[in-house]
């Protein structure tokens, strides 16, 4: 029998499920990969790539919301007085054509008719008018960012800045790590070709793979053995700056233990690793994933957010080998894979993740021992959340100094990724997420 091929997608259930989902984050608020599972879940008739559709026509919406909204504000007549679903509806339209689809397929398959289709032809018209704009606004509508946030990513890496924000208005690939305590980096990649996944190793993590099929990764057999974990290549690379002995380590802003489970394995399940979050639900995940990755040496810790934090902590002031303080950030830099976050982000917010980074610092740097290492990292690009905590922490406590990436990462390693002896990685030079990493040691 000849093997049948994809579905075709039945473009009305796909427009509908697209709309109820776009509606729920841009007019109701709620976060993106929350509204697109609640409407998935309900969307039970919806096939797997026609589900898939839904979810990448949402979020490449979402990553240029401000230039198709400028495009159809500017570019089609009448817009300002539609109904809101049918404001929505062209939205996708221009979205969809902005991702390369020709118009009069993309009017064909959302029943764009006569004035409508017509409309759609020449919308992008209206791009004349953006060269009538002073360089940061342009800049800042074409790559869909703040305009705060456009300026400071033009600061931080000047004539790349175009470049950067394609890389981040594009979607991520899908990484995995390696878990070490199980197999290899070759033999995952065997297990994974057995089960008809595509796979090719991450170019700079030694850690990493990318799954290059479309496919259900937490469906996978390789996956349910715990052989992986879904991790960004980036992330990968900021935990191997801790080069966990196995001694002593704390993971102190744990979150779900994606790290955490990374340092286990440089461990090697030995030695007691201590991982930390305000949020028990989170830390209940934790607890599942050491289940899976037969994780032996974690000890899960919910901690209060306030100045009493340190308190059950007593005993590990001064004593800990290594800690690492993965801050909560703006997230700037997974823009590609949460683009809704870019929105919600304002200077007030900015300022208010450095206060907490700094607090953080300011609350777990006494666990580190004479001679032990401080790791500080963030998954953003602004500087405000990375060298200038730093520097700031390291004015405040001489104690500590800077020691080289390359301590970690290795030579090679570290003249790919590192920046002034700090790790800095963009997406449009790396392929990875934005992300920084710092070490610092403590004097004896």
């Amino acid at each position: 029998m000849k093997p049948q091929g994809p579905r075709r997608l039945r473009e009305d259930l796909v427009a509908q499920a697209c709309l109820e989902a776009y509606g729920s984050i841009r007019h109701d608020s709620r976060l993106s990969d929350r509204a697109l599972d609640s409407v998935l879940r309900q969307k039970k008739q919806l096939y797997s790539n026609e589900r898939r559709a839904v979810a990448e026509r949402v979020y490449a919406l979402l990553r240029r919301q401000r230039l198709v909204d400028f495009l159809a504000e500017r570019g089609w007549k009448g817009f300002g007085a539609l109904p809101v679903t049918n404001k929505d509806l062209v939205r996708l339209a221009i979205s969809r054509m902005l991702e390369g689809e020709a118009a009069d397929t993309v009017a064909d398959a959302l029943s764009f008719k006569g004035e409508g289709a017509r409309a759609l032809k020449h919308v992008f018209d209206a791009r004349a008018k953006l060269e009538k704009l002073d360089s940061l606004e342009r800049f800042a509508i074409e790559a869909s960012l703040p305009d705060f946030a456009a300026k400071k990513l033009v600061e931080e890496v000047g004539d790349e800045a175009l470049d950067a924000a394609e890389a981040m208005n594009r979607r991520g690939p899908l990484c995995g790590r390696v878990n070490t305590l199980k197999c290899t980096r070759e033999q995952l990649i065997a297990a994974l070709e057995k089960e008809d996944v595509k796979v090719t190793p991450t170019a700079l993590s030694p850690l990493g793979v990318i799954l290059e099929t479309r496919t259900n990764v937490y469906a996978l057999e390789a996956f349910k053995q715990g052989l992986f974990e879904v991790q960004d290549e980036g992330s990968q690379l900021l935990g191997m700056l801790v080069d966990a002995p196995p001694k002593k380590a704390v993971d102190a802003c744990a979150g779900a233990g994606g790290k955490t489970l990374q340092l286990a394995a440089q461990m090697k399940n030995r030695g007691d690793l201590y991982a930390l979050d305000v949020d028990e639900r989170r830390l209940e995940e934790l607890r599942q994933r050491t289940r899976r990755a037969d994780v032996h040496n974690v000890r899960v810790k919910a901690i209060t957010d306030d100045a009493e934090a340190l308190k059950p902590l007593a005993a590990l002031v001064g004593q800990a080998d290594r800690v690492l303080i993965d801050a909560p950030c703006s997230g700037s830099g997974t823009f590609r894979r949460k683009p809704d976050a870019r929105y919600r982000l304002t200077p007030e917010s900015l300022a208010e993740h450095v206060g907490i980074q700094e607090a953080l610092l300011e609350r777990f740097h006494p666990l580190v021992k004479p001679e032990g290492l401080l790791i500080y990292g963030t998954c953003s690009f602004f500087r405000d959340e990375n060298e200038e905590v730093v520097e700031r922490f390291l004015e405040k406590h001489p104690a500590f100094s800077l020691v080289p990436a390359e301590r970690s990462l290795g030579k090679e390693l570290a003249e790919k990724t590192c920046r002034d002896g700090m790790l800095r990685l963009f997406p449009h030079r790396h392929g990875t997420d934005a992300f920084f990493g710092v070490i610092l040691k403590r004097a004896k």
